[in-house]
């Protein structure tokens, strides 16, 4: 498996192999799924059976101390993270996320018009903020260290989800090793990232203690958690993963989504001006006003755009979270023992041809059906079966009001000098972007609009 690039790697053996093909890693069979079919089938389905996880001993034990909850397999511990997970990020808690999603938008389009160099760092501060704001009662600033260090351990952790990253995941035992952890090479890297996330969470729970004494911090999720006293049922370093699978879910997906579709647009402006065409419909050719989540039925494009900026060239978990299958089952003649790690290959369905009409191509229209409104429906990008992600109308709300705001107000064309390479995923880096942009404000208007309706967002405080 390379160290890099899994998905188009995978794409190559599905084409040959078919719906479905298996690897042995170690001593355990993984069985990738390469089409939505197979995917319904088995880990939707099939979902009581095949929604615990693998135990991935250097991203989920040593990077993550047992308490992430992606990665942790069914039990108490997994299903009171979840249980907390859900009270936030659920459907139904997504109108409390709005006027922190408008004036966060606001405040990107400014740093879009005053930074755009900076168009890929403002993309992580946006959706950083926004749930900063309802986790933690604050914003996120765009030169923000904080920020930097939070996607570069998000970043690094990111590329151990994939098969065969780390010979500890291939060879269990070494992990298990209770002495001499100096020597241990795949220690220096594991351990190093474990202790570098707990001092963020660490840093942002003592900054919220001080805030709280000083009768400055505001009502957020944790001050809430903290005065019911939930917190007695974890410990400290649990807590500090309950804080951080939060930020992560609310941050990591809207960033890359938005980079997605700031490189549709560039390499397949088409669609840009179809989009428009109904913004302009609603909010004026001539930047009358800002689209709103009031807009939102009238724009299907946009709504389509988010979608395919989730198909579109995956690069987050692009082989898949993988699933771990509990009970023997049989599928369509193959057996598949207790403890095979089943996952759905990411990149090769958003890529195939038999799933998707013109695949390489950013077309949002494909999404345009009655399904439009469900996040989930059409793609694998969240998750499948009891593993869907949780926050994901929350985030597709999140990626809309950017979306939106950000076609309607600016251009976006591919910099010839450095063509964007769309065979292989946009990596994920915490400081530059994955490809070079020309980003230009869509007209004069367009940039007065901005700096009326903008500028306060961006200069408050708080």
């Amino acid at each position: 498996m390379p160290p890099v690039a899994q998905g188009p790697y995978l794409k190559k053996i599905a084409a040959e192999k078919g719906e479905m093909f298996t690897m042995k890693f170690g001593s355990t069979h993984w069985v990738f799924l390469n089409s939505r079919r197979v995917v319904r089938e088995l880990l939707d389905k099939r979902a009581s059976i095949y929604s615990s996880r693998q135990s991935f001993p250097m991203a989920s034990q040593i990077m993550s101390g047992g308490y992430r909850t992606l990665l942790m397999p069914y039990g108490d511990l997994w299903r009171s993270e979840r249980k907390i997970m859900h009270q936030i990020l659920n459907g139904t808690q997504a109108k409390v996320f709005e006027p922190y999603q408008d004036i966060e938008s606001r405040t990107l389009l400014y740093e879009y018009l005053t930074r755009p160099q900076q168009w890929s760092v403002a993309n992580g501060r946006y959706a950083n903020s926004v749930i900063m704001s309802v986790v933690f009662g604050i914003r996120t600033l765009l030169d923000d260290t904080s920020l930097t260090e939070l996607f570069g351990v998000s970043d690094e952790f990111v590329k151990y989800l994939a098969p065969g990253s780390s010979i500890v995941d291939t060879l269990p035992f070494l992990g298990r090793i209770p002495f001499l952890k100096a020597l241990q090479p795949w220690r220096w890297v594991g351990d190093d990232l474990y202790r570098r996330y707990v001092k963020i969470y660490e840093k942002q729970f003592a900054k919220l203690h001080q805030r709280r004494k000083q009768g400055t911090q505001k009502p957020c999720f944790m001050t809430e958690f903290l005065d019911q006293e939930k917190d007695k049922d974890f410990n400290t370093e649990q807590i500090y993963f309950i804080a951080g699978t939060l930020i992560e879910a609310g941050s990591d997906t809207t960033r890359i989504s938005i980079a997605e579709v700031v490189a549709g647009a560039a390499l397949y402006p088409d669609w840009v001006q179809r989009a428009r065409k109904e913004l302009d419909d609603v909010c004026g050719s001539d930047a009358q006003r800002l689209p709103t989540f009031a807009d939102m039925s009238r724009l299907p494009i946009i709504k389509g755009a988010v979608k395919e900026s989730l198909r579109w060239k995956p690069s987050i978990a692009e082989t898949g979270i993988p699933h771990a299958l509990i009970q023997d089952d049989v599928f369509e003649g193959y057996r598949l023992p207790a403890g095979t790690v089943v996952t759905y290959n990411h990149w090769s369905i958003s890529e195939d041809p038999k799933e998707y009409d013109q695949p390489e191509r950013f077309w949002p229209e494909r999404f345009v059906d009655e399904h439009i409104d469900d996040p989930v429906k059409g793609h694998v990008a969240f998750g499948a079966g009891r593993r869907v992600c949780v926050g994901n109308r929350v985030a597709f709300n999140n990626m809309s009001i950017s979306i939106a705001r950000l076609v309607y107000c600016f251009d976006f064309v591919e910099d010839p000098s450095h063509p964007i390479d769309v065979s292989k995923p946009f990596l994920a880096n915490a400081k530059t972007p994955s490809f070079a942009v020309k980003i230009k404000v869509r007209s004069p208007a367009h940039e007065e609009l901005i700096l009326r309706e903008c500028k306060a967002a961006a200069t408050a405080q708080d």
